[in-house]
Formats: C-alpha cells, structure tokens, sequence
C-alpha cells in the first residue's frame, strides 16, 4: 500500500493511461499474492503446557491434546486407522516430506534433534562443537517452528548417558532456552533412557528451561508413574518409547542368548503398561510413543518392529494400543501365539545335522484361516546399544526339510554355534503373529 500511495502522489504528473496501467498492475499484484497465501501451509499449531487443578496438560491450539503417538516414519495411514495421533522421529532427516505428510494425514510431530553422545566420541567439554551442535538445531527451528504438524522440539535422545555429566544437562537446558525465545509456541522435550534418581536430580538442577521429560521405559513401564513420584520429577512427561522387554531385561540361555516374548506376550506387556502408567497417570503423564513403528533388526528382526519385515503385517501389540486410543478392538484382529515347542531334543546341544521337529500353537480370534512361515537364522553377533544400527544375521533356508501347518521338521546345521528358529504365524489379513526360540549347535 505505501507503493501505491507513492504512485498516487505524483499522479498529476502522470498521463491518466499510465496511472491506470498502475492501478492494474496493482490489483494484479495483490491477487497474485492471495493466491499464493491460499496455497501455503497453515500456521503453525500453537502448543502450551499448562498446570491445572487436575494436573499437568497439553494443549494444542487451545483444545487438550492427549498423545496417542508412535515412534516412527512410515505407515501412517495404519497409525490413523488404529486412533494415533503423533509421529515421533530421532533427527531432521527429511523433515519437511514427514511433516507435510503427518499434516496431511492429521497427525503431529514431536521433532527429534539428534544430540551427541560421549559413547560415540562427542565431548561435551568441548565448547566450540557444543556452540555448533546448538546452532544446528537452532537453525533448524527457525526453518519449522511454522508448520503445522509441529507438536514439540525434542532435544536429544538418550544423550546424558550415564545421567552424571552437568555439562551434558547444561547444555540441553541452554539449547531449548533459546529455542523457546525462537518459538514460543512449542514446548521443548528432552528424552532420557529410563529415570534413574540421579538423571531425574540433574534434570531438575540444571534444566529449568525443559518443558517436558521424555522417558524411554521398556520393562519398567508398569511402574514407570510410581517411580516418577518417588523421584520428586517436578514437571510433566511424556512414555517417549515404550514396547516390550528390552534384550537386558530378560533371562538367557547358558550361551548368553536372550530369550524374547512372543507378539503375543508383548501386546499383553504393553496393555499393562499403557494401563498402569500412562492412563492411571493422567495428573503427570502427557501420552506416550510406541516403539518401533515399523520393522527393526535389534537383536532378532522381530524384537521392537510392530510390523513385519517385507511384508508390513502387524502384530497384536498394533491391536492392544488400538483398543486404548479408540475404545474398540479393530473389526480384524492379528492371531494370538505360544512359545514354540520342541520335540524330543535339547536346544542346549543340538547335534550337528539332527534331524529336529518343533511345533506351535496359535489361535485366530476371528477364525481366520492360519498359515505358517519357519525360518532358521544364525543368532546376532552385531550386538549394538541404544538402538545402534545392526547388520541383519544370514539365514539358513536349506535346513528346512518339511512343514506341515503348525510344525516342522528341519536338520540342525553342520557348523557348531548359535541360531534361532523363527515362526511367522499369517491370518492372511494383513495381520501376523511372531515367536522364535534360540537353540546351540554342539560337536
């Protein structure tokens, strides 16, 4: 408008023609740029953390927003269609293709800024390379602190390690007290591994400026909310993964393989869980993240991932959250399964090139017809912490003689060591049940 004014004043100097040429252009000019505001995301979501009578909210353009979230980038439509509501990722990459895709399919984003680790060489002593890291993610929030799908920035992840460096907590506080004077209208999260009495002392020490805590709970989600109070946590938090029993938390072989739940036993660990903390809790707990959304080697390929590899079935822990997030069981649901059993040998000491038979029992809740994959891998050798990435264990298709339903009979290999035999049990609608056993091959 000031341009037109300026035009305006001179137009007695001007021939009639020319000032009406102007007056189009103008109009032209502003029809133009209509258009393109039309065309632009929407405003960024406003969020606030608000402490009431009832306890610790989450609001969200000023209506409550209770997190129904998964950890995760991929099948979101999946993750609507069971009641979630937000996306949890670990770092920025390809961020603007998840947000307009979680804002496309109504769902927020709790941002993941990945912080460095003193496990992998990151030295929090040294403050040039935490100047730097804080201006990347500094420079990341103004470029996303306006899109719609944000829900919340979250510093780090499992980035305090043992819980005992202040220099580690002091810089998370300084990084999200100058993301908040950025964005004022998202809260800043930072997520640590479990809530161990020293980390929760130290968040409360050194980061005032942290909104939220976010807590990665796996055997100890049941008593995740009692810990909390014991612990004096003085702000609200979010369960920013949860799923089953961690590879640490569960009894071994003599060989030092890790025994893991069923998908069956894990849906029923998770339903605990999600009862007993973050529903009972509502005063404290914000929501929670299901971990993984997606498949994951970890130890087994099916140890996190609520989706099968390849074949994106899920399993019934997609089922147990779904009942909680929206009130009703799906209108089809995955198959229940037990522990596989085997017949008449010892999987302490399998001979090698025994002949073995193994069998399972599974049950279709609703009468689907079953069918049954067996699969023989070598156990993992490419053991990693925090989630590190692991290579996939080779495996060994050729020991398989014969199935028939339920069982099957396959030879032991011929080199001594360690392996497991999986079970993908298949209601053939797009749903799956898992179980494997570990078992040693001896001389």
């Amino acid at each position: 408008m000031r341009m037109f004014r300026t035009k305006r004043s001179v137009q007695n100097q001007m021939p009639y023609r020319t000032l009406a040429l102007l007056v189009l252009s103008f109009c032209l000019f502003a029809c133009q740029n209509k258009t393109l505001a039309e065309s632009e995301p929407a405003a960024g979501s406003i969020v606030q953390v608000i402490k009431t009578d009832e306890g610790w909210q989450l609001t969200r353009n000023n209506e409550p927003y209770f997190v129904k979230g998964a950890g995760g980038t991929e099948h979101f439509e999946v993750l609507v269609k069971a009641g979630g509501n937000s996306v949890r990722t670990w770092g920025v990459e390809q961020a603007e293709a998840i947000f307009d895709q979680a804002h496309e399919m109504g769902l927020s984003v709790t941002v993941g800024i990945w912080f460095g680790h003193e496990r992998h060489g990151f030295d929090y002593s040294d403050k040039q390379a935490v100047a730097n890291q804080k201006e990347l993610a500094l420079q990341f929030i103004r470029k996303y602190k306006d899109h719609p799908a944000v829900l919340m920035w979250s510093l780090g992840n499992e980035a305090e390690g043992e819980g005992n460096n202040p220099l580690i907590w002091q810089a998370i506080n300084d990084a999200a007290k100058a993301a908040k004077q950025i964005d004022p209208n998202h809260p800043v999260m930072t997520v640590t591994a479990e809530a161990a009495a020293n980390k929760i002392e130290n968040l409360k020490k050194y980061c005032p400026d942290v909104d939220i805590l976010g807590i990665n709970c796996y055997g100890g989600f049941p008593t995740l909310a009692q810990r909390l109070a014991d612990a004096g946590l003085d702000r609200p938090y979010i369960v920013a993964e949860y799923g089953p029993l961690g590879q640490w938390e569960v009894s071994q072989t003599p060989w030092g393989a890790p025994n893991e739940q069923t998908s069956t036993e894990k849906a029923k660990f998770c339903s605990d869980g999600y009862r007993s903390t973050i529903l009972n809790d509502r005063r404290n707990c914000l929501g929670g993240y299901l971990f993984h959304w997606g498949s994951k080697q970890e130890v087994t390929p099916t140890w996190y991932g609520v989706f099968i590899r390849d074949t994106n079935e899920t399993t019934e822990v997609v089922d147990a959250v779904s009942k909680y997030w929206t009130g009703n069981w799906p209108k089809n649901r995955a198959p229940s399964i037990k522990p596989i059993e085997f017949k008449s040998v010892d999987t302490n000491a399998i001979k090698k090139n025994a002949i073995c038979h193994a069998s399972v029992r599974a049950n279709d809740p609703d009468k689907d017809t079953l069918t049954y994959e067996w699969v023989i891998q070598s156990e993992s050798t490419d053991r990693r912490t925090g989630g590190d990435e692991e290579a996939v264990p080779p495996a060994h298709p050729e020991l398989i003689q014969a199935t028939r339903g339920a069982t099957v009979t396959f030879r032991a290999p011929a080199e001594a060591g360690a392996y497991r035999l999986y079970v993908y049990v298949r209601d053939n609608q797009g749903h799956a049940a898992t179980a494997n056993s570990p078992f040693q091959v001896t001389d």
